[in-house]
C-alpha cells in the first residue's frame, strides 16, 4: 500500500503540467481524506486504501483536463463560510473578500436591526451569507437570475446554518414594490473583446453571463444607475466590485444628485476594484 507522501509525488508528476500541480494534488488528497494540508505532512507514513486512491485518481483526471481546482474540490471557504461550488457559480475571488471585509468594516457599528441588504446577482451565496454571517441583526435577501445558482446558494445557507431571503430575477426586477437600506452587487464587467482572452480556465468552465456584460462591460452599471434610484431607502449605501479599469467609466456613469457621496476604493494590488454609494 502506498504512503500520502508517495501519493503526493505520484500525484504531482501526473499533473506536472499544471504550474502549481503540487499544491493540486495536495488539496485533492487532503479532500479525499477530510485532512486539512498540515495533517497530510503530520501523517507522510500512512498508507492509503485502493478506495481512497480510487477517488484521488478520479479527481485528479478532472484536474487533469483543467477543471479549475475549486470545482474538482466542489467546494471552497470564502470570509468564514463553506460554499458549495459547481458550473452554475463563479467561483468566489479574493478580491471579493476585501470587499466584505470592507462592508463589515462600514456597517458593524450601525444598528441593524429592521436594516435590508440585497446581494444582487449572488451566484453561489458568498457575498450576502459571508455578511449575514458576520452581521447576523441584518435582513439579508439573495437574488440571481439563474435557478441552478439560486438552489446551490440556498444549498449553502442551509449547511451554513444562516436565515436568509431567496429571490430568482433579473437584478432589480423581482424587487418592484420594495427597498433596501444596503444594496451589494458584484456584476457582469468583462467586455466581450476581453472575454475572448480569459484563462481557458475561467472560459471554458465558469459560467459566461455572469462574467460577460456588453460589448463596453459597463451595462450593468448604467441600468443600476437609471433603476437604483426607485428601490432605496434614504440614507442608503450601495457597494459594488469593478474592473481593476474601469474607475472613472463608472464615475462617469453615476453623476445624478440623488448620489451624495461617491468613492472608488483600491484592492490589495492598489488597482481601483469597489465603488461605494450613498443617498441623501
Amino acid at each position: 500500500m502506498k504512503t500520502i507522501a508517495e501519493i503526493i509525488d505520484l500525484s504531482s508528476t501526473f499533473l506536472t503540467k499544471n504550474n502549481r500541480a503540487k499544491r493540486d494534488a495536495e488539496d485533492i488528497i487532503a479532500h479525499v481524506l477530510s485532512f486539512t494540508r498540515t495533517d497530510l505532512y503530520m501523517n507522510f507514513d500512512k498508507p492509503l486504501s485502493e478506495f481512497e486512491l480510487e477517488k484521488i485518481r478520479s479527481l485528479l483526471k478532472k484536474r487533469k483536463t483543467g477543471v479549475p481546482i475549486d470545482y474538482v474540490l466542489g467546494e471552497k471557504t470564502f470570509f468564514h463560510v463553506k460554499l458549495k461550488l459547481n458550473s452554475h457559480t463563479l467561483i468566489p475571488r479574493p478580491e471579493t473578500e476585501i470587499l466584505v471585509d470592507m462592508i463589515v468594516e462600514k456597517l458593524k457599528n450601525e444598528d441593524l436591526k429592521g436594516k435590508e441588504l440585497w446581494d444582487l446577482g449572488t451566484g453561489s451565496g458568498a457575498i450576502g451569507l459571508a455578511l449575514k454571517k458576520a452581521l447576523p441583526d441584518l435582513k439579508v435577501v439573495l437574488s440571481d437570475l439563474s435557478e441552478g445558482a439560486l438552489q446551490t446558494a440556498k444549498e449553502n445557507a442551509k449547511s451554513n446554518d444562516l436565515d436568509v431571503e431567496f429571490i430568482q430575477g433579473d437584478f432589480l426586477k423581482p424587487f418592484e414594490g420594495r427597498q433596501a437600506d444596503f444594496v451589494v452587487s458584484n456584476p457582469p464587467y468583462i467586455t466581450e473583446s476581453a472575454y475572448l482572452g480569459l484563462d481557458p480556465e475561467v472560459k471554458n468552465f465558469e459560467p459566461k453571463n455572469a462574467l460577460v456584460a456588453g460589448e463596453r462591460g459597463m451595462e450593468v452599471y448604467e441600468y443600476f444607475e437609471k433603476e437604483l434610484p426607485h428601490f432605496l431607502k434614504p440614507g442608503s449605501k450601495v457597494f459594488f466590485e469593478i474592473g481593476f479599469d474601469q474607475g472613472e467609466s463608472i464615475q462617469n456613469i453615476f453623476t445624478s444628485p440623488f448620489w451624495t457621496f461617491k468613492k472608488i476604493v483600491s484592492d490589495w494590488s492598489c488597482h481601483p476594484r469597489f465603488f461605494f454609494l450613498e443617498t441623501e
